[in-house]
């Protein structure tokens, strides 16, 4: 299993398989093309679907046609075995050579090549956890009386700290920014931001909704900042970004938890991350949104819990609730736009991060569902959806004209 850094990457959405993939893609191919004439870019199945509500082509451009003259084919209709969020890259030069390259972004801002090709130029990332599954960590953790987060520091070494410092400095403006912004969001629908709005009349509730209403304030900033194009954290996506940052910041300011504690609930949110990412799935266009919001959902819960003090089993258990009771949601957003319904469910799924959080607090931590099991059945049931409904803009609310 990988480092939780893949789980966690810093950049501009709004999605990170449709901007951040192709991006970094964009910037490989060229760097191994700079002499080329001419770039040419086909994009297939459900990248080339909602690619243009998700500025995948502007991104694109943004870095190949400072190069060359680059073409975007858009290719709907064409599923590529691998992925369905395929790209091909092609270039020529003034000889006539060629260079062709077929990749895929799989979610969260990684890049993957069909092990079947001749050529890679993809490198393998390093496989830093040996441990792949939940089960097995907290037996781990249990049999020598360690925390998940402590984990994480024995496969990462001391500088994943620096990291997650880096990661949470971002979450944070990410919701300071979008506080403090007003307006409408990018995009044909003229959905107005309503971060701020929130944060200023749950000041006027009581305590306990004023809780919640600030807690729907951050998520909505990030993801708000995230549909604008801003610099946001995949966690473990752009379209889930709001979750995690939003349930941290709240906690932060409201119990005032030390940055260490919250770099250590950020590595443990991150392994949860990491195991669903390894046996399941963090892509939209691959599982649905179960697999976006979903899993961040269990990811903010786990972290959520350990800040309050829970047992290896009780965040656990947070995580696996946060997770099951997402299962079979669709990714179906309104013009292929990270507005409609995704906004919404980053603020929801932060709301029920903590509920799982106290939920779980009030247990003993034994259940009969494990997260490992949840991550059986979310894949399955990811494949079980159809296409219509797995990020293409083609079916459920994407399909309904407003």
């Amino acid at each position: 299993m990988k480092s939780i850094k893949e789980i966690y990457r810093i950049g501009n959405g709004p999605s990170s398989s449709h901007t951040m993939g192709p991006k970094f893609a964009s910037e490989i191919f060229v760097n191994r093309n700079k002499g080329a004439k001419k770039f040419t870019v086909t994009l297939y199945g459900s990248l080339a679907l909602t690619g243009k509500g998700h500025f995948t082509d502007k991104i694109i451009l943004s870095v190949m046609s400072a190069v060359a003259p680059t073409e975007i084919v858009w290719q709907p209709n064409i599923v590529l075995p691998f992925h369905t969020n395929g790209m091909k890259f092609d270039a020529e030069y003034e000889d006539g050579k060629t260079d062709t390259w077929t990749v895929f972004s799989v979610g969260g801002g990684a890049l993957a090549e069909d092990p079947n090709a001749k050529e890679h130029i993809l490198s393998e990332s390093p496989e830093v956890y040996d441990l792949t599954c939940m089960d097995d960590i907290m037996k781990w953790c249990n049999d020598n009386g360690r925390a998940f987060w402590e984990y994480v520091e024995k496969c990462e070494g001391d500088d994943i700290w620096h990291y997650l410092r880096q990661v949470w400095k971002a979450m944070k403006k990410s919701v300071e920014r979008g506080l403090d912004k007003e307006g409408v969001l990018p995009g044909p629908l003229n959905l107005a931001r309503k971060a701020s709005t929130y944060h200023i009349k749950s000041s006027g509730y009581k305590p306990n909704l004023q809780s919640r209403g600030m807690v729907f304030s951050y998520a909505l900033a990030a993801s708000e900042e995230n549909a604008s194009g801003g610099v946001v954290v995949t966690a473990p996506t752009c379209g889930s970004c709001g979750v995690i940052p939003a349930v941290l910041y709240h906690l932060f300011k409201m119990h005032e938890f030390s940055e260490t504690r919250i770099l250590h609930a950020l590595a443990t949110a991150g392994l949860f991350g990491n195991v669903a990412k390894r046996n399941a799935s963090i892509s939209g266009a691959e599982v649905g949104c179960q697999g976006e919001v979903g899993v961040a959902c269990a990811m903010a819960a786990a972290a959520a819990c350990q800040l309050f003090g829970g047992s290896n089993a009780q965040i656990e258990y947070a995580a696996e609730m946060g997770l099951e009771h997402h299962l079979g949601m669709t990714c179906d957003p309104v013009c292929g736009y990270v507005l409609i319904p995704c906004i919404e469910r980053n603020a929801f799924a932060a709301a029920r991060a903590l509920d799982c959080e106290l939920y779980s607090l009030f247990s003993d931590g034994r259940h009969r569902v494990s997260f490992d099991k949840v991550l059986k059945v979310m894949k399955q049931t990811g494949h079980d959806i159809p296409s219509l409904y797995k990020e293409t803009a083609e079916g459920g609310l994407a399909k309904e004209k407003f």
